[in-house]
C-alpha cells in the first residue's frame, strides 16, 4: 500500500521546469492583481480600506440616488424569477444548472425573498408602517447597507476569479498546509480565504467561502468554520465604531485587542458545537476535492507552485472567466440582497421598538459586574443587541461615561462577528450549511469567549 501511495505521488509530481513561461505569467499576473485588489490596505479619503471596497464606493457615488431604486429593482427581479421557477417550472430554468440553483428555491426562501421585497418597497416609498421604513430599521438597510452590498458584489463578484482560478489558493494551500490544519482544523488552501476575509471585508469573505464550498474544496464543517470565524468587519467599519465611541486615540490598542480575541475564538470555536458537529462531507451534488499531502521528497514551495501552474494552465478561455464573474454577481445580487433586507429589517424592528434585547441582556449584568466593568447595567444590553446590527452597541454605548466600558463595548461588538442586518443575512442567504440556531449559538459563544479577553486587556490599558 505504501509503494502504491509513493507511485501515485510520483505520478502527481511534475517538475516545475516542464511549464512554459506563459504558464508562469498566467499564474503570477492575475494572482498578483487579485491580491492587490482584495487584500492590500490603502489609505482613502475616509480612512483605511482595500481597493475593491474603494472602487465599489466610487461606483456608488457615480450612481448617486438612482442606486436605491436599482437595489429595490434587483430584489423585485429575484422574487419574480423565483415565483416563475417555483410555480410555473419552465424548462429553460429547470434545465439550466445556474438558473435552477438561483431561482428554484424552497418555499421558506421564496417567502423570505418576498418579505424582503415588500420591506424594500415600503421603505423606498415610505408606505404604511413607519417602524418598517424608519431610519434605524428599513431605512438603515436600503439607504446605508444594501447600496454598499450592491456595489461590492458587483465588483468583488466579477473580480473573484482572479483569486480563485489562477493557482493562488493552490500555492498558499501548500505553504500553509501544516499551519491551518493543526491550529484551525482547516485545509491549507483556506489560508488565503481566511486572510481575505479578515483583512479585506466580511462580505467578500462570505462570497469567497461560498464559491469554494460550492466548488467542492470545503466540507460543510470547514465552510461553516471559515465563514463564521474569519469574516470580520472591514478595517474601515472598525474605525467608524471607535470614532463613534470617542476612543479614536486608542485605535491601535483597540485593533490589537480585536486580533487577540478574534484569534482565541478562531482556535476554540471549530473544536466545540455547533461547528464541530457539522458533517465532513461536501456540498450536495459536488464531488469533494480532497487536499493531498506534500510528498516527503518535495518542498512545500515546489509542490505548491506545481499545482498553481496546473490550475493556471486549465484556464483556456477569457470568456469562461468573465461568464463565471457575471454569475457570481447575479448569484449574490438575486440570492442574498432580498434575504438581507428581510432578516435585517425584522431584527432591527425588534431591537428598535421592543424591549427584547434589554431583557436578553440582563444575564450579562452580573457577569460585567464580576469583571469590574463600570456602568454594568447600561452596558449589559450592548452584549446582545449586536446580534441585530453591529453598530447598535456603539449607538447605545455612546452615552456611557466610562472609557473602559466603551472600549469593551467597541471590541466585543466587532469580535462577536454575527449580526443579522448584514453577516447573518448573508450567511443565511448563501448556500453555506448554517442555520439561524447555529448563528444564535455562535454569537453567544463568541461573546463568552472574547469578553474575558477584551476585559483583561482593557483593565491593563485603562
Amino acid at each position: 500500500m505504501g509503494d502504491l501511495s509513493k507511485k501515485l505521488a510520483e505520478k502527481e509530481e511534475v517538475h516545475v521546469k516542464s511549464f512554459a513561461t506563459s504558464d508562469y505569467m498566467k499564474f503570477i499576473i492575475p494572482s498578483l492583481l487579485g491580491v492587490l485588489l482584495f487584500m492590500v490596505p490603502i489609505t482613502a479619503g475616509e480612512g483605511i480600506t482595500i481597493p475593491v471596497a474603494y472602487l465599489a464606493g466610487q461606483i456608488g457615488t457615480l450612481l448617486g440616488d438612482s442606486i436605491y431604486a436599482s437595489t429595490v429593482a434587483v430584489i423585485t427581479l429575484s422574487v419574480i424569477g423565483s415565483v416563475i421557477a417555483v410555480v410555473f417550472k419552465p424548462s429553460f430554468m429547470l434545465n439550466s444548472p445556474f438558473l435552477n440553483k438561483l431561482f428554484n428555491v424552497s418555499k421558506f426562501w421564496l417567502t423570505a425573498r418576498f418579505l424582503g421585497m415588500i420591506f424594500a418597497i415600503i421603505t423606498l416609498f415610505e408606505l404604511g408602517l413607519e417602524p418598517i421604513y424608519s431610519e434605524n430599521t428599513g431605512g438603515l438597510l436600503i439607504y446605508d447597507l444594501i447600496p454598499i452590498l450592491f456595489t461590492t458584489f458587483l465588483l468583488a463578484g466579477f473580480l473573484l476569479p482572479l483569486l480563485l482560478n489562477f493557482g493562488l489558493l493552490e500555492f498558499f494551500g501548500a505553504l500553509l498546509l501544516k499551519v491551518m490544519r493543526p491550529l484551525f482544523t482547516l485545509p491549507g488552501r483556506s489560508s488565503l480565504d481566511c486572510l481575505a476575509s479578515w483583512v479585506g471585508d466580511g462580505t467578500i469573505g462570505v462570497l469567497l467561502t461560498t464559491k469554494q464550498y460550492e466548488d467542492g474544496y470545503y466540507t460543510k464543517r470547514e465552510a461553516a468554520v471559515v465563514a463564521t470565524t474569519f469574516s470580520v468587519v472591514s478595517i474601515t467599519f472598525t474605525i467608524v465604531v471607535i470614532q463613534y465611541l470617542s476612543l479614536q486615540d486608542y485605535f491601535l490598542h483597540y485593533y490589537f485587542t480585536i486580533i487577540v480575541a478574534g484569534l482565541a475564538a478562531a482556535l476554540i470555536m471549530p473544536r466545540i458545537p455547533p461547528l464541530s458537529r457539522k458533517a465532513n462531507i461536501g456540498y450536495e451534488g459536488t464531488e469533494l476535492k480532497e487536499e493531498t499531502s506534500i510528498p516527503s521528497d518535495s518542498s512545500a514551495v515546489k509542490w505548491g507552485m506545481n499545482h498553481a501552474l496546473k490550475k493556471a494552465q486549465s484556464n483556456k478561455s477569457v470568456q469562461a472567466v468573465v461568464k463565471e464573474g457575471i454569475q457570481n454577481v447575479l448569484d449574490m445580487w438575486l440570492g442574498v440582497l432580498p434575504i438581507v433586507m428581510a432578516i435585517g429589517t425584522v431584527a432591527l424592528v425588534i431591537a428598535e421598538f421592543t424591549p427584547t434585547f434589554t431583557i436578553l441582556g440582563k444575564p450579562f449584568e452580573p457577569i460585567l459586574t464580576l469583571l469590574q466593568i463600570p456602568e454594568a447595567g447600561e452596558a449589559a444590553q450592548t452584549m446582545v443587541v449586536g446580534f441585530a446590527d453591529m453598530f447598535l452597541p456603539a449607538v447605545i454605548g455612546s452615552g456611557i461615561e466610562s472609557e473602559l466600558t466603551r472600549f469593551v463595548i467597541a471590541c466585543v461588538s466587532v469580535t462577536q462577528l454575527v449580526y443579522m442586518s448584514e453577516m447573518g443575512g448573508l450567511l443565511l442567504g448563501s448556500k453555506l450549511p448554517i442555520s439561524i440556531k447555529d448563528l444564535i449559538l455562535i454569537f453567544l459563544l463568541r461573546t463568552l469567549i472574547t469578553l474575558p479577553i477584551v476585559v483583561g486587556i482593557a483593565h491593563l490599558i485603562f
